[in-house]
């Protein structure tokens, strides 16, 4: 069994956690369709923007775990 810091532990258990997963998981479909439908309008950039905003929001939230 390997034994991690305890800082790195919370961080794991953020990681996989249920919710933390769904909504990662959500924000990267999100943007690949956005990908896939083609960026042709500016309404196409926003929901890029968006979610790409909801990607980085989950991913800082790793790092702001103590």
């Amino acid at each position: 069994m390997v034994l991690m810091p305890v800082a790195n532990r919370g961080k794991m258990e953020k990681i996989m956690s249920f919710g933390w997963l769904g909504q990662t998981v959500a924000s990267l479909c999100w943007i690949l369709s956005v990908f896939s439908y083609g960026i042709e309008t500016t309404g196409d950039w926003l929901q890029l923007f968006a979610a790409s905003s909801w990607m980085v929001s989950n991913i800082a939230g790793i790092f702001s775990i103590e």
